[in-house]
């Protein structure tokens, strides 16, 4: 059975249409456009869902008719909006995930930090979704639902008012032990339980859809970070995966238990099927490929193709440290309020070096990531699996590689995500027997080594953490 696999993201919709053998038949993709102005970044929901259609149709295009014979859809995860279950009508904008107008609300909820995290797994941040709940709630409408918007694209498909056990786990909502919507943090929120979706499994079918053609069962659904950890294999505790689009997710299983870190991370549900559920931590760099936008609107770069042309045509950044916070700091640091930076900058400072710098910033931002993984899990990482549209560039990889001193194996398909969803929506029609039987074997395109020597790369890491410290002490 062929899957039609959608990944709603947030710059952009992609759709592949996934074979039995988890070969891809056919691609499609849309754009989506996000407006942001100072704290806030939003979208229109009628574009979100005219995406998720259009990339849907150009993949079976591209297929040249080969049918499809059910849908899987992942999502943004923390992109929340309010709107009318009678009608499926928005009522607000969604608010993006990158959004940081709540950050007042989890000022004024500092008290209950502890505790949240303790029953949630999540530190309080403007990042997740309930504390932009609140602030919809409160400054743009009390009518409708407000939920994450992979329920509002689900009922517009399908009719069904339900979400996945993953993307729950994102909303700082749900219960991390019991997998089911936590009273005591919706009355921090000031949300009613009541008005929540349906918490299903990740494979399973969650409704049927005529939007594609003929009806089909919408059979597998994920948050998206969670939905690339299931393609790149990482089913056992240790494994981990980056994710390098938008921003930058590193994720790592934990099995069969939630692990409550204490290095910073977020603990979150990776997966529930059949009512067992596997956990993982992860933690965001917010701009990567976010950076690499703003690189190209700030006339550093004309064309993404240049990130490697220029970056790597100087051995190093020529002593300058970039710092991607350009949209705050996630974790293990948990700043909102920080601002990026380029430190070092000497009147020999080139173009090539602010670039270079870029690329390392973001490298180091994913090595301090997996630092704290090992705090955490006690075990350092033997490797790294990477997928996303920057692992086309060469520099980047070997940067990652030698920061982290481990192999980094670089997806085959750069869009993990959807072979993800597409596996889950396999493993919930019966269509495979066992987690590994649906996502298939290994799909390791090259293995990128570490050419750094270890001390060097203690030293670049130690200076990046001197301007992290800058940075936020500065308050900037």
């Amino acid at each position: 059975m062929n899957i039609l696999a959608i990944d709603q993201g947030t710059s952009a919709t992609k759709a592949l249409l996934v074979g039995p053998g988890q070969q891809v038949l056919g691609t499609g993709e849309a754009p989506v456009r996000n407006q942001a102005a100072g704290a806030a970044v939003e979208v229109d929901p009628e574009e979100l869902y005219s995406s998720v259609l259009a990339a849907g149709q150009a993949a079976l295009r591209a297929a040249g008719g080969a049918p499809a014979g059910a849908v899987a859809i992942a999502n943004q995860g923390e992109t929340v909006l309010a709107w009318d279950r009678g009608t499926g009508r928005p009522l607000t904008r969604a608010i993006s995930w990158q959004d940081r107008r709540s950050a007042a609300i989890c000022a004024r909820m500092r008290a209950d930090s502890g505790w949240l995290a303790q029953i949630t797994g999540l530190p309080l941040d403007p990042y997740f979704a309930a504390p932009k709940m609140t602030w919809l709630r409160e400054n743009l409408t009390r009518d409708g639902v407000v939920t994450t918007t992979d329920s509002w694209l689900l009922a517009r498909l399908t009719g069904e008012f339900v979400t996945d056990a993953a993307t729950a786990s994102r909303t700082m909502l749900l219960d991390l032990d019991a997998v089911q919507w936590s009273s005591e943090a919706c009355r921090a929120f000031g949300l009613d339980p009541a008005d929540l979706p349906a918490v299903l499994d990740c494979a399973g079918i969650a409704g049927e859809t005529r939007q594609f053609g003929h009806p089909m069962p919408v059979a597998g659904l994920a948050v998206d970070q969670q939905a690339a950890l299931l393609a790149e294999r990482c089913f056992a505790a240790g494994e981990a995966k980056c994710t390098y689009g938008t921003g930058a997710f590193l994720l790592a299983s934990t099995g069969s238990r939630p692990v409550r870190s204490s290095a910073g991370l977020a603990a979150s549900v990776a997966w529930r099927l059949a009512g067992a559920t596997a956990y993982c931590l992860d933690g965001q760099v917010y701009t990567a490929g976010a950076a690499v936008d703003w690189l190209i609107s700030a006339g550093v770069l004309t064309d993404p193709r240049e990130l490697d042309a220029l970056g790597g045509s100087v051995p190093d950044s020529g002593g300058v440290t970039f710092v991607p916070a350009l949209a705050g700091l996630g974790a293990p640091h948990w700043r909102p309020d920080a601002r990026g930076a380029f430190l070092g900058l000497t009147l020999g400072t080139s173009r090539a070096h602010l670039i270079r710098a870029a690329i390392d910033g973001l490298a180091a931002s994913v090595a301090l990531l997996a630092r704290s993984v090992t705090r955490d899990l006690g075990a350092p990482l033997t490797t790294l699996r990477v997928d996303g549209g920057l692992t086309r560039s060469a520099v980047l990889l070997q940067a990652q590689a030698d920061l982290l001193q481990v192999p980094v194996e670089v997806c085959r398909v750069p869009d993990a995500t959807a072979l993800g969803v597409a596996a889950l929506a396999r493993l919930g029609l019966g269509a495979a027997a066992t987690l590994a039987q649906a996502v298939g074997p290994a799909g390791v395109q090259r293995v990128v080594v570490p050419t750094m020597s270890a001390d060097e790369a203690a030293h670049r890491l130690a200076q990046f953490e001197k301007a992290m410290t800058i940075i936020t002490g500065m308050g900037l």
